[in-house]
């Protein structure tokens, strides 16, 4: 079965720095266009940084310059690297998978991790 299992979530002060994972299983994970979208209370859910199966990247104008996306694909895992956090960066993030072709499209998730910036 799919899996999308994040970790590195966490309480962190502002400037500083986490580093999300998220170790995929069940697909063929080099196929697939990596996303790390977040949630904050009472706020739709926002896409943060995309990364392409041949490792072209593109990020939220909110985070540019601070985040960066990255992807193993020997070990089925992408990272999320967030430097200078700011309170504003509180939220849920969410890995995400996306197969977009022909007849069959697909779309995974995983469970959330919580990020939270606060002194």
């Amino acid at each position: 079965q799919v899996q999308l299992v994040e970790s590195g979530g966490g309480l962190v002060q502002p400037g500083g720095s986490l580093r999300l994972s998220c170790a995929a299983s069940g697909f063929t994970f080099s196929s697939y266009f990596m996303n790390w979208y977040r949630q904050a209370p009472g706020k739709e859910r926002e896409l943060v940084a995309a990364i392409t199966n041949t490792g072209s990247t593109n990020y939220a104008d909110s985070v540019k310059g601070r985040f960066a996306i990255s992807r193993d694909n020997a070990k089925n895992t992408v990272y999320l690297q967030m430097n200078s956090l700011k309170p504003e960066d509180t939220a849920v993030y969410y890995c995400n998978a996306k197969l977009q072709v022909m007849f069959t499209p697909k779309d995974y998730w995983g469970q959330g991790t919580q990020v939270t910036v606060s002194s």
